[in-house]
């Protein structure tokens, strides 16, 4: 699977569009990473606990939004965006999105 930002593969024909793709992922804090992460908070920098769990979100949305494409006959997708939305108080959704679609090589 080919991922781009752009709306085109730079070396490559798109020749079918199968449509808008997207997948999802939910993740809930826990306590045990909030109490390490206030902890970090107040002598500052990078809070890895958290940056963990944005990774493993960010890489299930797209093993989900890939699944899909998959499905539908893609081999690339095309304008590919990530968004980030809060559900509920202490939860998070991170989305990943673009447009599915068969690509050739020039």
């Amino acid at each position: 699977m080919i991922f781009a930002t752009s709306d085109d593969i730079p070396g490559t024909t798109i020749t079918a569009t199968h449509g808008l793709v997207y997948g999802n992922s939910v993740r809930a804090r826990n306590i045990g990473r909030d109490i390490v992460a206030a902890l970090r908070n107040i002598v500052g920098g990078e809070v890895p606990e958290y940056a963990q769990l944005m990774a493993r979100s960010r890489q299930e949305a797209l093993d989900r939004m890939t699944a899909r494409a998959e499905e539908m006959g893609a081999n690339a997708v095309t304008g590919l965006r990530f968004t980030t939305s809060m559900v509920m108080s202490g939860a998070a959704e991170l989305l990943a999105y673009g447009t599915a679609v068969t690509v050739e090589e020039e």
